[in-house]
């Protein structure tokens, strides 16, 4: 994540939407962006990788006080403040994480009185060439006119992974939460990563990794309701994995997890799951999920040095390695 210290950052007036070129008012939709801060206990899980401190944006999607962001912001969080546009700032409490997504819910804990409220739009219809604004708390100098680069699957090194995510050009700065509204002025996206794509020439592109909130429709409610998405929890196995040239490695295991209590070690390299050959991140994560839900058994094929060898590790929920939220 960026340094959000800096309340002074802008983004240059040249790649900041124009708001005479849509036919929404775009100030509104901008105000449905809000910030948010979280502190977590120094003790979870987390708190090494991504910190006790953590900032970002989020972005307003009901009367009530519902903030959608992206669930990094607010993994194992204790408390929240939201800050909007206004300089209104009013405590939260984190609802739901959806490691599936990598969504995150947020309910504030007071009013936000005339808070604007962004509407969910149709993700599918940001194609390749669409045009957008990815936008973080703090109105039009925070905002950027963008372009949808790319709509593939994206897999991450966390056991993650996103049938089709969507990617945007320019990068922005501070995407974290950072909402993705459509030509319409719907909402279709939120702020997940930065990521440098390869270039003929050896030039480098910097893109943002939007979650598509095609992800969050059909479970929204439930999530909202129960703080799960109420589909049966996909199999964790503790294991931060690499990708390098065809071949997939054990970068750093979670503590405690499951491959690490199962034998795995460091630089081991994957060579199957159950059988499976696995050459990437995603054929890698697709091949665990295949082993059923939360629970189920996952063997692995390593090579370790020069020798290969077979470990079966049963698999657990995530979230029960995490430390439940504080109930308000």
């Amino acid at each position: 994540m960026p340094d959000d210290d800096d309340d002074d950052w802008e983004v240059p007036e040249a790649f900041q939407p124009d708001p005479t070129e849509f036919a929404f008012d775009l100030e509104s939709r901008l105000a449905t962006v809000v910030a948010l801060k979280s502190f977590v206990p120094p003790d979870a899980t987390s708190a090494a990788a991504l910190g006790v401190e953590r900032e970002g944006s989020g972005v307003v999607i009901d009367a009530g006080g519902l903030v959608l962001t992206i669930g990094y912001l607010i993994t194992e969080a204790e408390t929240i403040w939201i800050t909007n546009n206004e300089g209104r700032v009013v405590e939260a409490t984190p609802l739901a994480m959806d490691f599936e997504t990598g969504f995150g819910l947020v309910q504030t804990l007071g009013r936000l009185p005339g808070q604007k409220v962004a509407e969910l739009g149709d993700s599918e219809a940001m194609r390749h060439g669409a045009q957008g604004v990815l936008a973080a708390a703090g109105g039009l100098s925070h905002a950027l006119a963008c372009t949808v680069a790319a709509r593939q699957p994206f897999a991450g090194y966390w056991e993650y992974l996103l049938d089709n995510a969507i990617f945007t050009a320019p990068a922005h700065p501070h995407w974290g939460g950072a909402g993705l509204f459509d030509a319409t002025g719907r909402l279709a996206g939120i702020g997940s990563l930065i990521l440098q794509q390869g270039q003929r020439g050896g030039k480098r592109l910097d893109l943002n990794m939007v979650v598509p909130t095609g992800e969050l429709l059909p479970i929204l409610e439930t999530l909202r309701r129960t703080g799960h998405s109420g589909r049966p929890a996909r199999p964790w196995l503790g294991l931060y994995a690499t990708e390098d040239d065809e071949e997939v490695g054990v970068g750093s295991l979670a503590k405690g997890g499951p491959a690490e209590r199962a034998g795995v070690k460091p630089r081991d390299r994957i060579v199957a799951v159950d059988g499976r050959k696995v050459n990437d991140l995603a054929s890698l994560w697709t091949a665990v999920r295949a082993a059923g839900p939360a629970g189920a058994e996952v063997r692995l094929t390593l090579a370790r040095g020069a020798r290969q060898l077979d470990l079966a590790i049963t698999s657990t929920d995530r979230s029960r390695h995490l430390k439940a939220p504080r109930l308000h």
